[in-house]
């Protein structure tokens, strides 16, 4: 008969235990966890960002906007366009881009020579 009152076996022992092999289990599923965590760690200290600091003919410009910002990335021939029309204008987005183009290695005299 079963009585509200009275704790049953399971109950009055704390709740049921684990086998040899659920802790087993338990414990591979933690380190598999615990694992995978610190790999998306390292991961994230060391990996290649791809929109890194403007370098070796690459333009990274991020611009502040009300709803957050966004960011230009170029390289190559559109990299020298960005910086030449950045040269050439004066709004905010040329002023925040010409130090970047800089850092590019794209300078206001290697745009308008070629």
């Amino acid at each position: 008969m079963y009585s509200k009152t009275s704790l049953g076996t399971d109950q009055a022992s704390g709740g049921p235990r684990f086998s040899r092999r659920g802790k087993r289990i338990l414990f591979a599923v933690a380190g598999v966890v615990v694992a995978a965590l610190i790999a998306i760690g390292v991961y994230s200290a060391v990996g290649n960002d791809q929109y890194g600091p403007s370098a070796n003919g690459c333009v990274n410009v991020t611009i502040p906007s009300s709803t957050g910002g966004g960011t230009y990335h170029y390289c190559g021939e559109q990299a020298k366009s960005f910086c030449r029309t950045a040269y050439a204008s004066d709004d905010r987005l040329s002023q925040l881009a010409r130090p970047q183009c800089a850092l590019a290695g794209i300078t206001r005299d290697k745009v308008s020579a070629g």
